[in-house]
């Protein structure tokens, strides 16, 4: 007898346990198309009888399933590196690009002055000045102290550096998704996209982003917990790694307004004042030009690697901008988008939810950046995984990640050894490719705002899982107009984001 897997159309139903709308925790063969899809390999879609309601030993076991899922994924990019850990740091040529193994992290224990016992921010040789914040650069400096006791001579305790930092980097990718499981609400299963991400098999160690990135998504789960003060400070942390934490202010800052909730926000902001000064200050003291020295190199970069101007710079309109006109097309570019998820976030006629908002803020920033590195991915994957959990969109996105992986280190060949590599044009469509896959993430998450039936979250029946504070709050101000005949029937658990579920 021959039984058939059940297809999402027929399997899919909002009031079925563990589908959209479900009283139980969703499960991912019932909610995606695509899961639905590879789930014949793994046992099939879930019975219609299964109980999904999972309690804590449920979700910890998720949580264990996914924390196996990261590390394992980490360590595949950690292994890519091999061909560099022998030779290739150490050494010249292009073997580092032509095997994609590059990292900035074993080229600064001697390019920032760490063997040569050189303490950043502290140091006055401007040989030596360190262009990370001060976070990142304690987790450098402990990395360094550490591998200066291992024997061998400085390019082996160069290599060890690099293998004491994935340590420190797989801490923080292992808290980002344990942090996602819960931020996730009834969908813990969400944060598969992030322990499965081609964006962290390739970026996790190419620099230190994954200490901002963990940092930013425990800031996420205190504010869903309602703990503003925790999430502020967590926050600013994030900040004193890398700045783009900062832009996630800015989106609670837009929905705070709308929801009336800005005495919750403003303690947030505190939080963050507090905990960045905290740890900038002593290096503002003793050596202010040192410390200052990141904000300077950022402000006085031209176009760069991969970005929005590099793109218009190499095209046929060779708009060949200096760093003050590309620090102010940045600023301006970056205010205008500011406002316009402003405007989305007030007249949208539900309030949309914070990884939405944070991901667009975070996007524009991203998008309009004087450079890409392509770890800067890292940033926007757990924002993406809490704004629009569906596997098709992710991998489209994905996919055009991994096309810019490639084309940035085999360009970089080509600069080195003319006739080899990547030529400059192909690069550029590279460039264009990665600016598309992320606006075209952009759109659908601006699809589901201005039309929350698109919105797999809130097909689950939640509000905003992530929301803390403003998951369920009536709004204050903005100007959505909500007609309560567009309602569906209150029992229904999604009735909150209209009529029927749209699978999209």
């Amino acid at each position: 007898m021959t039984v058939s897997t059940p297809s999402f159309e027929e399997t899919e139903g909002p009031l079925e346990p563990g589908r959209p709308g479900g009283g139980g925790d969703v499960a991912p063969s019932l909610d995606d198309p695509v899961a639905n899809l590879g789930s014949e390999g793994f046992g099939g879609v879930l019975g219609r009888r299964a109980r999904t309601k999972l309690g804590p030993l449920g979700r910890a076991s998720v949580a264990f399933i996914l924390l196996v899922l990261t590390v394992l994924t980490t360590a595949v990019g950690i292994g890519m590196r091999e061909p560099c850990f022998a030779t290739a740091w150490t050494g010249g040529g292009n073997q580092q690009y032509t095997h994609m193994c590059y990292s900035d992290i074993p080229y600064l224990y001697q390019g920032r002055g760490f063997a040569s016992n050189n303490v950043p921010y502290y140091s006055t040789n401007t040989n030596y000045y360190l262009e990370y914040p001060v976070v990142t650069g304690a987790a450098m400096e402990t990395a360094a102290q550490i591998a200066k006791h291992i024997p061998g001579d400085t390019n082996n305790q160069g290599r060890w550096f690099y293998v004491i930092t994935t340590w420190f980097l797989l801490i923080f990718a292992c808290i980002s998704v344990i942090a996602l499981v819960g931020l996730a609400g009834s969908r813990p299963w969400d944060a598969a996209m992030f322990a499965l991400a081609p964006g962290l098999l390739l970026n996790a160690t190419i620099n230190w982003d994954l200490i901002a990135v963990g940092l930013a998504a425990v800031g996420l789960l205190a504010w869903a917990r309602k703990r503003p003060v925790v999430a502020g400070v967590l926050l600013g942390l994030g900040t004193a790694a890398k700045l783009y934490p900062a832009l996630i202010l800015v989106a609670l800052l837009l929905l705070c307004w709308r929801a009336g909730k800005m005495r919750e926000w403003g303690l947030c902001v505190l939080g963050a004042v507090g905990s960045w000064l905290v740890v900038n200050l002593p290096f503002m003291a003793v050596n202010f030009h040192g410390w200052a020295y990141f904000y300077s190199f950022n402000e006085n970069r031209g176009a760069d690697w991969g970005s929005f101007w590099l793109f218009l710079e190499y095209s046929p309109l060779h708009l060949n901008l200096s760093s003050s006109a590309v620090s102010a097309g940045f600023a301006v570019l970056l205010a205008l988008s500011c406002v316009g998820v402003g405007l989305l976030t007030w007249l949208a006629r539900f309030r949309p939810r914070v990884g939405q908002i944070a991901f667009l803020v975070a996007c524009a920033f991203i998008l309009f950046n004087k450079v890409y590195s392509p770890q800067y991915v890292l940033w926007l994957i757990p924002l993406a995984v809490l704004a629009r959990p569906r596997w098709r969109d992710f991998i489209v996105w994905q996919v055009c990640e991994v096309i810019y992986y490639g084309a940035i280190w085999l360009y970089l060949v080509s600069l080195n050894t003319p006739l080899r590599g990547l030529p400059q044009p192909a690069y550029d469509l590279a460039i264009a490719i990665h600016l598309a896959g992320t606006i075209f993430f952009a759109v659908q998450v601006i699809r589901d705002v201005i039309d929350p039936r698109r919105d797999p979250v809130r097909m689950s029946g939640m509000d905003d899982p992530a929301g803390g504070v403003l998951d369920g709050a009536e709004d204050v101000y903005g100007f959505g107009l909500i007609d309560e005949g567009d309602y569906a029937d209150e029992t229904d658990p999604a009735h909150a984001a209209g009529l029927t579920p749209v699978v999209p």
